[in-house]
């Protein structure tokens, strides 16, 4: 698969989210040679869980694999410095990213330790969360551990 065949599983994962009434951020887990491990995605709103963002989603979805290192971590949005930490945790070894310019994660740390980035710059995948945001500010900035002044 290619990387946008990939990020397209990811993004199908945020439309099911947005269409659930949660936040649309989607991901998936697949092996180097491009099998889809497991997609999930963000699903604080609709289970009422802080610690269900959709890398989290998707890794659990795929189940327990012997070496994370060659796998392939496809996310809608820069991850956050939580989904950050599960990727360095369990070793994965590329993240592909739709967007970054709703929310800069943790990349530049990403890449310090050795993980391979590459953002697609994916413009469905911006205004899909841009919409979200300018129509939920209180939600996006509980999401990003930011408290909302109004």
């Amino acid at each position: 698969m290619t990387n946008a065949e990939m990020l397209e599983v990811a993004i199908n994962e945020a439309i099911i989210s947005r269409r659930e009434g949660g936040i649309p951020i989607g991901a998936a887990l697949f092996s180097d040679s491009g099998k889809l491990l497991g997609s999930g995605h963000n699903r604080r709103i609709q289970d009422n869980d802080p610690a269900i963002h959709a890398e989290t989603d998707a890794f659990r979805k795929a189940g327990r694999i012997r070496d994370y290192r060659s796998t392939i971590m496809v996310t809608t949005l820069s991850p956050c410095w939580y989904c950050s930490g599960l990727v360095i945790q369990f070793g994965i070894g590329q993240v592909i990213i739709g967007e970054n310019a709703n929310y800069l994660g943790g990349e530049s740390w990403l890449l310090e330790r050795g993980v391979l980035v590459n953002v697609m710059n994916n413009r469905q995948c911006e205004v899909m969360l841009k919409e979200y945001i300018e129509n939920n500010p209180d939600v996006w900035n509980e999401d990003i551990g930011i408290s909302c002044k109004v």
